[in-house]
C-alpha cells in the first residue's frame, strides 16, 4: 500500500478503503503491542514479589492482572468478527411497537442505551432520521455508528426487545408489556456494488421535523425510500438537503439488501421477495423486566444481568459477548 505513489489518489473511492484499511490494521497493532507489554508488566511485578517476598504487592498484581484479563477477552471477541462487513459502520434503527404511548417511551429508553453503548466504546453516533410523538416517546429512529467492528458487535442486538414495568402513563399503577424492534445493517462503502433496479424503488419526499436548521419544515427534504419486491423501507431527514438525505437513504437501502442477501443465502438482490419491513413480531430476543424484579435476560443465550440501570445505561456488552461466543460454537460444530 504505497500512498507515496503518485497514482495514489487517482481514485478517491479506493484511496479512502485503504487509508481506513490502514488504520484499522494499525489500531489492531496497537493493541496488540499494548496487550503485550501489559503482560511483560505484570510479569516483571509477579518476580519482584517472589523475590522480595513483599506481600504489599499483591492489590497491584491483582488490578494488572484483571485489567489485562479484560483487554484479552475484548481482542478475543474481535477475532469472532470475521463476517464480510463486520469492521463496517452499523446503521441500527428502533421501531416502537403495540402499547401506543408505553411502546414509544420504551423506544426512546432503547434509543438513549445504544448511544450511551456508543459513547462507552469511543463510537461517533449520528442522528439519521427520528420521528418524536407529540405526547411521549419517540415512534422510531435511526443512528449510525461510526467506528471499526461497530455492525460486527451491533447485529446482535437484531430482534424484538421486551419491557416488564409498571407503566408512568397508567394511574392505576398496572403492569405493562410493551415491545420495539431493532434493526441493524453495515453502512456500505462506495466500492461495495449492489445492483438495484430503479424500477423496483419508490422515493417519497416530505417534510423533515425536528433538529436540523432553517431548512427543517420549510421543505420536503426529507427522503424516504421503499424497495418494492422486499417492502424493505429507509428514511432520511437529519442532512441538510434532499439530495444529502437521498444519499444517505440510498446507503441505508444497499446495507439492508445486502444484509437480506447473506441471511437468506441469497445470490442476487433480484432473489429476494417478501415483506420485510419490520422484524417478525411475538419473538422476542430480550426481555427486560423492572418489575415484580429487576432482571434482563437474552433468550437466545440465556445471559442475565440483575442490575437493569446498568444495562440502561449502556452496559450490553455481556448479551453482545455471548451471542458472539454463541455464534462461534455454531460455526464450529457444522
Amino acid at each position: 500500500m504505497d500512498m507515496t505513489a503518485p497514482d495514489f489518489w487517482d481514485d478517491n473511492d479506493q484511496a479512502q478503503v485503504k487509508l481506513k484499511m490502514q488504520k484499522a490494521l494499525k489500531t489492531k497493532i496497537e493493541k496488540y503491542e499494548g496487550l503485550m507489554n501489559s503482560v511483560e508488566d505484570l510479569e516483571a511485578l509477579c518476580e519482584l514479589a517472589i523475590e522480595e517476598e513483599d506481600a504489599s504487592l499483591e492489590d497491584e498484581v491483582v488490578s494488572i492482572y484483571t485489567s489485562v484479563e479484560k483487554a484479552y477477552e475484548k481482542m478475543r471477541l474481535e477475532t469472532l468478527l470475521t463476517g464480510n462487513y463486520d469492521a463496517n459502520n452499523a446503521i441500527l434503527s428502533i421501531h416502537a411497537g403495540s402499547g401506543g404511548t408505553d411502546a414509544q417511551d420504551w423506544a426512546e429508553m432503547l434509543f438513549r442505551m445504544y448511544r450511551r453503548w456508543g459513547d462507552s466504546r469511543g463510537y461517533g453516533v449520528k442522528i439519521l432520521d427520528l420521528q418524536r410523538d407529540t405526547e411521549a416517546g419517540i415512534k422510531n429512529v435511526s443512528m449510525l455508528f461510526e467506528g471499526l467492528n461497530a455492525y460486527g458487535f451491533l447485529k446482535s442486538e437484531k430482534g424484538v426487545h421486551r419491557i416488564v414495568r409498571i407503566s408512568p402513563f397508567d394511574s392505576s399503577g398496572k403492569r405493562h408489556t410493551s415491545f420495539a424492534s431493532v434493526d441493524v445493517m453495515p453502512e456500505l462503502d462506495n466500492t461495495v456494488e449492489v445492483d438495484i433496479n430503479p424500477v423496483d424503488l419508490k422515493i417519497d419526499t416530505y417534510r423533515a421535523s425536528g433538529a436540523g436548521g432553517q431548512h427543517v419544515n420549510t421543505t420536503d427534504s426529507a427522503v424516504r425510500i421503499t424497495h418494492m419486491p422486499t417492502g424493505v423501507v429507509v428514511q432520511c431527514q437529519n442532512e441538510r438537503s434532499q439530495t444529502a438525505n437521498r444519499d444517505t437513504a440510498m446507503r441505508m437501502l444497499m446495507g439492508k439488501l445486502i444484509e437480506l442477501k447473506e441471511r437468506e443465502q441469497k445470490d442476487k438482490i433480484e432473489d429476494l421477495a417478501g415483506d420485510y419491513s419490520q422484524i417478525t413480531w411475538g419473538s422476542q430476543i430480550r426481555s427486560y423486566v423492572f418489575h415484580p424484579y429487576n432482571m434482563v435476560k437474552d433468550h437466545r443465550t440465556g445471559a442475565e444481568m440483575g442490575n437493569i440501570q446498568a444495562v440502561m445505561d449502556g452496559d450490553i456488552d455481556l448479551f453482545i459477548d455471548s451471542y458472539l461466543k454463541g455464534e462461534t460454537a455454531n460455526e464450529s460444530s457444522e
